[in-house]
């Protein structure tokens, strides 16, 4: 036993469920938060350190009391996953405002008020880590995930600059940037444009999108994420940065320039050229 516990947010399914069963199966507590814990199945868990609790990323009240219950039951918390979040995916003209303010609510914002929120124990103790899940889209991109990038690219700029701040309290700050990963992201956890609003954008999205599936599909399961994370929670290395099936992806951008990266993504995902 480690004697720690860990705050997962988003747990539910894919990498935030396989995060709480690998850490468990680790030795640490485990607070896997859901939004609707009773619909959540049962945990892989043999020695019973995983509790579930409700906690909604884009609801303050219910992230207190979330942190607040997580306390009262394992004492501390030592690390925070922040993980919760969803792809927004079409073009950025069909897109509407509700579905912008929701990827920002979540993929953003959430993050950043659980990171608030803990952030006066961590503080106290003088002591933890604070986990953000970004994606290799967080520093580089795909057509029509404009959205998505936008947060990402967020959470990469966030995270690096807290860093600086908290690293006096011996809290560290780690960055999580996997590339494609099979879990339900390319479907029940996807967001698009109806067909309707698509317009001008429908043939060639509607190909390329199948083309981005198929490569998730085909990617390793969540159990490459869960690892990253685990070790980025007990390195104490001045790493930042984890990339679990994203770095030769990373490695072509910075050496080939973004020139030449856009070129390649859309030869390879049939891009029109230019008119």
């Amino acid at each position: 036993m480690t004697g720690k516990v860990v705050l997962i947010t988003g747990s539910s399914a894919g990498i935030g469920r396989s995060t709480a069963e690998l850490f468990a199966a680790s030795g640490w507590q485990v607070a896997a938060t859901l939004r609707k814990p009773q619909d959540a199945p049962k945990f892989a868990d043999a020695n019973g350190r995983i509790k579930t609790f409700a906690l909604d990323v884009t609801d303050l009240a219910s992230i207190t009391r979330a942190i607040g219950d997580v306390i009262a039951a394992f004492g501390q918390i030592d690390a925070v996953v922040n993980n919760a979040g969803y792809g927004l995916v079409g073009p950025f003209e069909a897109i509407d405002d509700a579905q912008i303010r929701r990827q920002f609510e979540t993929n953003v914002f959430g993050l950043m008020n659980v990171t608030r929120a803990v952030l006066p124990h961590m503080r106290e103790r003088r002591a933890g880590v604070i986990i953000n899940v970004a994606s290799v889209g967080g520093r580089l991109t795909f057509p029509y995930y404009s959205l998505y990038h936008a947060t990402k690219w967020a959470v990469e700029g966030f995270s690096e600059s807290l860093a600086y701040e908290l690293s006096e309290f011996n809290i560290r700050v780690k960055i999580i940037e996997p590339g494609p990963i099979k879990t339900d992201f390319y479907s029940r956890s996807m967001d698009e444009p109806t067909p309707a609003n698509l317009g001008s954008y429908a043939t060639t999205f509607q190909r390329v999108n199948a083309r981005m599936k198929k490569s998730g599909n085909g990617a390793p399961g969540p159990h490459v994420v869960a690892e990253a994370i685990l070790k980025a929670a007990t390195d104490t290395s001045n790493t930042m940065r984890y990339a679990p099936n994203g770095g030769a992806m990373l490695a072509f951008r910075r050496i080939a320039g973004p020139s030449v990266y856009m070129s390649t993504m859309r030869r390879m995902l049939s891009m029109p050229s230019k008119s």
